[in-house]
């Protein structure tokens, strides 16, 4: 499994509405990012409206590619797009932009720990 970070933005005047549309996200879109391959995927934001999303998978493009193929979310996707900002008319999971991963402990320390047997 990787680990992939992205970012979006979302309006500032619509913080409040997305916090609660994903207090409660609906089961079958939950079903269905587990059964496309999103595992211990999470949403961090920030009040200026910066969205930080983590998710492990074992292929990015794969699990991105099921998840557009399900009616699921084309809908959830539809209703999502007018809470960000720069999209340019592509829905959220289009615009994501994946930050790279510089950093991470347990990888260096595994490393640290081989050098040193």
């Amino acid at each position: 499994m990787r680990r992939y970070c992205f970012m979006l933005r979302v309006r500032p005047e619509r913080l409040a509405e997305y916090r609660v549309r994903h207090a409660a996200v609906w089961p079958e879109m939950l079903y269905a990012l587990r059964d496309a391959g999103w595992h211990d995927y999470s949403l961090f934001l920030h009040p200026d409206g910066l969205l930080i999303g983590y998710v492990r998978t074992a292929d990015l493009t794969a699990a991105r590619a099921a998840m557009a193929a399900t009616e699921v979310n084309a809908r959830w996707q539809a209703e999502m797009a007018p809470f960000f900002t720069e999209l340019d008319g592509r829905h959220p999971d289009e615009g994501l932009v994946l930050l790279d991963e510089i950093f991470h402990l347990d990888e260096q320390l595994a490393e640290v720990r081989d050098a040193h047997r």
